[in-house]
């Protein structure tokens, strides 16, 4: 955490040691960097206390990992590094990127078009193969999940679980809200921004079970894509194998469950388009309308470049999904989004969890901003 009046003209003293002691959510290096803030300061710090009640909460997963992969690193300052090491998927396949030690070579990985297609892990703790039952009710949890596709809470595959789950839960929300029509035979997704995601495609197979018979094409568009793969076509036709050679997930290169299937077709394919949503946009409407536009983790506020996006977005009518990382971004999200729009929100900015990974959802459905509150433990 950074002084929170540093570059406020005066060199920060130290570390950032003194907390505010109404919100405790920002902290200083000294008593004169808290007092200059303090006019920059006082109009956030009410809305900030309220956000740091649910700091509790955010910790609080079904899994066993749980407090390991999120308390003991904020807390004890122990690294990602250390808990993927114990999980024994550190620096390997898809877990490559999650921690730092990869980050110098993402950008030059992502030239290349080899799509990464294992789990690295045992089949015991990985959805390597279709589902054993179909999905009774909607899932609405992890536990649930983990209890459906028949994983123990010990496994970490929800840190990459969680981007096909996110479209899931979105699409989910579109349909209760009927914004868009009940999921039936096809799903076209419009999906902005894509960035560490693109080095975990495989893990999108999920939706295979998730959406038994049904075609989903998703389309990945953003400046992180390189030219080089701009178009690149990508067929998920199985799941990401387990480690275990005598798996089942190697007896067939089309693992999709037959028993949930019922024979009927289910296709997952991604398509990838370098460059900005807006400059794209007209090739991409050329064949049909999406059902659903999704930006996880969008960072509205952060970036000019969601500007032309929005208006877009509203002109479209199109029902879209947007996430951020924490509670004051999607805030300065949604008040970026009513600038642009003119639509005030209509639910308050809410907490949706998966995993040891916490998101804030601002839905922009039919024009209407609403940001949606879930229940903070139990969402998806």
């Amino acid at each position: 955490m950074d002084c929170a009046g540093k570059g406020s003209g005066r060199r920060c003293s130290g570390p950032p040691t003194r907390r505010c002691s109404r919100c405790q959510a920002v902290a200083y290096c000294s008593i004169s960097h808290q007092t200059s803030h303090w006019s920059v300061h006082k109009k956030e710090c009410e809305r900030l206390k309220q956000q740091m009640k649910f700091a509790l909460v955010l910790n609080d997963f079904p899994f066993t990992f749980a407090k390991e992969s999120t308390t003991q690193i904020i807390e004890k300052g122990e690294t990602r590094c250390l808990f993927l090491i114990k999980q024994g998927v550190h620096c390997i396949g898809m877990w490559k990127y999650e921690c730092r030690c990869e980050a110098s070579a993402s950008s030059t990985s992502l030239h290349c078009s080899r799509l990464i297609e294992g789990w690295n892990l045992s089949s015991s703790l990985s959805p390597c193969k279709g589902p054993p039952s179909p999905m009774l009710k909607q899932i609405s949890n992890w536990k649930d999940y983990y209890e459906w596709r028949c994983i123990p809470l010990c496994s970490p595959v929800a840190l990459l679980l969680h981007w096909p789950l996110t479209l899931y839960w979105a699409i989910r929300l579109a349909t209760s809200r009927r914004s868009i029509s009940e999921v039936n035979g096809k799903l076209l997704i419009h999906y902005l921004g894509p960035e560490k995601e693109l080095h975990q495609l495989a893990a999108f197979s999920e939706l295979h079970a998730l959406f038994p018979g049904v075609e989903v094409r998703i389309d990945f568009v953003g400046p992180a894509i390189p030219q080089v793969r701009d178009g690149e076509r990508i067929d998920l036709s199985s799941y990401p194998q387990c480690i275990e050679t005598d798996c089942e997930c190697k007896l067939s290169v089309n693992c999709v469950s037959q028993r949930v299937m019922q024979d009927r077709s289910s296709k997952v394919t991604l398509q990838l388009h370098a460059g900005y949503y807006h400059e794209l946009y007209r090739d991409l409407f050329k064949g049909s309308s999406p059902d659903l536009i999704v930006a996880p983790n969008a960072g509205i506020a952060a970036y000019m470049s969601w500007l032309p996006t929005i208006e877009l977005i509203k002109e479209s009518k199109v029902p879209a999904f947007f996430s951020d990382y924490c509670e004051e971004a999607a805030h300065l999200a949604s008040c970026c989004i009513r600038t642009i729009t003119g639509c005030p929100p209509t639910i308050p900015v809410g907490i949706f969890n998966y995993s040891n990974r916490v998101s804030y959802i601002i839905v922009l459905v039919n024009l209407k901003i609403v940001a949606f509150s879930a229940d903070p433990v139990k969402s998806i």
